[in-house]
């Protein structure tokens, strides 16, 4: 955990990571994580969290320390959390100072100029956004309804896959068959025991673990590119034992 005398501004960053937010699809839980000035600021984004996502979807790393906040900062935080925000998946909502940048995938073409006017919409001066919304194509669906939130499994500190694991990656390679057309970004993650730059590297050998199995199974190569990113984007709390098993996972991006 970073020292708190470190923080200057206040920041929120909200993790929007599930796979998708339908009901038929089990979300990943939605993580909240930052630096607010005061208990009560954090007392009002959690409430709107839950409010919008549900009191067990909530996995709450917010922190208080001294830090800077304009007048009226965690008012006009909540009014960003509203239910447009279920529409975006594998995204993040990230707050700094008067600072806002949206970014994550959409189901609908239609939706992303949209949702970010509507957005612009609710900041007061002189708050500013920076929207990056992109569409989750058809092709991204496939890849997450073959892994279904289901975590490839390794051996305990290292980048051997386990039969779970191998068993897994057979499924994902009927559908990375389905998508040839598309490149595909292999991302590993970790919980954060340990030291973090192991962490990263550890993260990156598993992801390129996977990816070789993937070529033995004739995936071409040229199509696959790697990301290591530790414990940086965690879907889950890492103080329980069930929360760091599900951040210990491999994404698939479609390009």
């Amino acid at each position: 955990m970073k020292n708190k005398k470190q923080f200057s501004m206040s920041y929120v960053v909200l993790y929007m990571l599930g796979l998708s937010l339908s009901a038929s699809v089990i979300a990943a839980p939605i993580v909240i994580e930052g630096v607010v000035p005061n208990q009560a600021s954090k007392q009002v984004l959690l409430n709107k969290m839950r409010e919008i996502y549900g009191q067990d979807q909530v996995v709450d790393k917010l922190q208080v320390a001294a830090v800077a906040a304009p007048n009226g900062w965690s008012d006009s935080v909540a009014a960003l959390i509203t239910p447009e925000l279920k529409k975006v998946s594998k995204g993040q909502l990230v707050v700094q100072g008067t600072t806002v940048a949206l970014r994550g995938l959409i189901n609908n073409q239609n939706e992303v100029a949209s949702m970010s006017t509507a957005f612009q919409a609710l900041l007061p001066a002189p708050y500013q956004l920076s929207s990056q919304l992109s569409v989750n194509q058809a092709e991204q669906k496939v890849i997450d309804d073959a892994l279904k939130n289901r975590i490839i499994e390794f051996e305990s500190g290292s980048a051997i896959l386990t039969p779970v694991g191998t068993q897994i990656l057979d499924e994902m390679v009927v559908a990375l068959n389905k998508v040839q057309e598309k490149n595909i970004k292999i991302i590993g993650h970790t919980d954060n025991l340990g030291d973090p730059k192991k962490n990263i590297q550890l993260s990156q050998a598993r992801a390129e673990a996977v990816k070789q199995y993937l070529v033995s199974k004739n995936i071409a190569s040229s199509r696959l590119s790697l990301a290591g990113l530790g414990a940086n984007q965690p879907v889950a709390d890492n103080g329980t034992a069930d929360g760091r098993r599900k951040n210990r996972r491999i994404e698939f991006e479609v390009l």
